[in-house]
């Protein structure tokens, strides 16, 4: 039976410290392990994944082409066939709807929320706060009667 009297860790998880620098007859006496000179035996070695022995680095070698925007609009996006499902006819579909229904997850500040129009919309329903629609789900949602506000 394991008591707290005769618990112990198990084989192989409890090692030494290894003891550098403690004499020739240890095995790591004199340069501890770390060879003779250079760089990777002085103190301070760690150098970045990146670093390429001082030769210029890869990402300064490459051409750089495009352009990469900073500061990108992303959408949280959701499909008319999900909002179909969720939603009653005639109810209102907001940010804080889309939420509560768990169509976005995470937090709804500083999100912008686009409707695309995968699936179909069989009811009406009026939207009201939301982003962007792409045009196609802007012409379902018209076509059964549905408003954008």
């Amino acid at each position: 039976m394991i008591t707290l009297s005769n618990l112990s860790p198990k084989v192989g998880a409890k090692k030494e410290k290894k003891r550098v620098g403690r004499g020739i007859g240890s095995g790591l006496g004199k340069t501890s392990g770390r060879g003779h000179k250079g760089q990777k035996a002085r103190e301070g070695d760690p150098k970045p994944v990146w670093f390429e022995g001082g030769q210029t680095p890869i990402y300064r070698r490459i051409p750089k082409r495009g352009f990469k925007n900073p500061f990108p609009k992303e959408y949280e996006e959701v499909n008319l066939g999900q909002i179909d499902k969720k939603f009653s006819p005639n109810e209102i579909v907001s940010p804080e709807t889309l939420k509560e229904r768990g169509l976005i997850k995470g937090k709804l500040e500083g999100k912008l929320i686009k409707i695309l129009a995968k699936g179909e919309i069989t009811k009406p329903l009026i939207f009201k706060g939301i982003h962007a629609f792409s045009k196609k789900a802007r012409e379902m949602i018209e076509k059964v009667g549905g408003r954008i506000e």
